[in-house]
């Protein structure tokens, strides 16, 4: 069917089925153009079960994105945290283990008249609109190359002057360290003999071998002779 030709009643020009009823405020808010691809993508696959009357109902469950093509419970669980800061998205109930899900609100549309189940406060303290409630935002994620550039920069600062070559010598100079004190060398404070007062050890030694060597000779003889005058005596006596 051609653009110029007169639509038939009832013919709306799009494809036939459901859609998404999505208000250009979302789209065209700064807090929409502040979002993660994660957050956005999660957003659409919450939209997508809205129905007439089940808005604080929606499901966003590991069980049930996985059958959508999601495969991170750490994705899921960080763009659930990033859709309720920016005020996309209500909590109404707080699931838990083995098999209680969690139940969400989209803010751009009212909430479901049946109230049954919702956790206690949870349909109080919903606010339609919240996104454009005008609360500070996180502030973006830097990119790979900003994070490596401000490493980068960080990792080796440099002096506004440049870097300069540490010295190696004092300021003023090698100097040779004086090799004898500057009074001269030390002198002992008396003159001691190299041998000592009782003469050389060695000496006393060797005087003291050719004494007793000396003795020894002088001994043997005299011991000779008075074996020689007792041996007549003895024979003497034996004749008388």
């Amino acid at each position: 069917m051609g653009w110029g030709k007169k639509r038939s009643k009832g013919d709306s020009g799009r494809m036939a089925g459901g859609f998404i009823a999505m208000p250009w405020s979302v789209l065209d808010c700064p807090a929409w153009q502040r979002l993660s691809h994660p957050a956005r993508s999660l957003l659409l696959e919450l939209a997508r079960q809205l129905g007439p009357d089940n808005n604080g109902r929606l499901l966003a469950s590991g069980a049930y994105l996985s059958r959508r093509g999601w495969k991170s419970n750490d994705v899921i669980n960080r763009a659930l945290r990033e859709l309720a800061e920016t005020g996309f998205l209500h909590q109404t109930v707080q699931g838990h283990r083995p098999n209680k899900a969690s139940w969400y609100a989209v803010t751009w549309q009212r909430l479901t008249g049946d109230k049954s189940g919702f956790d206690p406060g949870a349909a109080e303290s919903f606010r339609r609109g919240a996104f454009q409630d005008g609360a500070p935002l996180p502030p973006p994620k830097q990119s790979r190359e900003e994070l490596y550039a401000r490493w980068r920069k960080n990792e080796a600062p440099t002096p506004s002057g440049g870097v300069e070559s540490a010295p190696i010598a004092p300021s003023g100079g090698v100097e040779a360290l004086p090799v004898a004190p500057s009074g001269g060398a030390m002198q002992a404070p008396f003159d001691a003999s190299p041998t000592p007062s009782g003469g050389d050890h060695l000496e006393v030694t060797i005087l003291r071998s050719e004494a007793a060597a000396s003795a020894a000779a002088t001994a043997k003889p005299r011991a000779a002779r008075k074996r020689h005058t007792v041996q007549p005596t003895e024979g003497l006596s034996a004749a008388v």
